[in-house]
């Protein structure tokens, strides 16, 4: 607590702080780690060129994966996307057991959660951290799940 009584300490104190805050015609940006730290990249195609992502990106022993969409009925969707994901996780060594974290995004929650065995399929009694979301619309209009996943490499 500041003593009223030395002001001097005060504004001594209020204007180191504010020396260390950016310049305020400093864009944010220049906090944010230089790519460089993005060791490794996956794509499943050209399209995410067009649309402007990748797959997947590992950073450090953390892989974040892009959502994995799953189009028509939701059985078929479910086993869909988590064969991409299957597919994407395989590529950099890692299977369902380094996934940390799962967000779901889709357009039926209660069909979700009417097929849960097929999730089940794929991490066995092994679950993440995981949110379960359900939106009106997805990217593409017929897509009724998009799944994205955080994964920890070993070691």
């Amino acid at each position: 607590m500041f003593n009223v009584k030395k002001p001097s300490l005060c504004i001594l104190v209020a204007l180191l702080s504010a020396a260390s805050l950016p310049a305020a015609d400093s864009p944010v940006k220049d906090s944010i780690p230089p790519p460089a730290l993005k060791t490794d990249k996956f794509k499943l195609g050209n399209w995410e060129d067009d649309i402007g992502y990748r797959q997947a990106v590992r950073v450090g022993n953390i892989l974040y994966v892009s959502g994995s969409v799953g189009a028509g009925d939701m059985p078929g969707a479910i086993r869909s996307a988590y064969a991409e994901l299957r597919q994407t996780l395989s590529h950099f060594g890692l299977n369902s057991q380094n996934v940390v974290k799962e967000n779901v995004y889709t357009t039926n929650i209660d069909e979700l959660k009417a097929n849960l065995s097929l999730r089940r399929e794929f991490y066995g009694k092994d679950f993440p951290a995981a949110t379960w979301v359900q939106v009106s619309r997805l990217y593409e209009p017929g897509d009724v799940i998009d799944v994205e996943l955080v994964a920890v490499f070993p070691g």
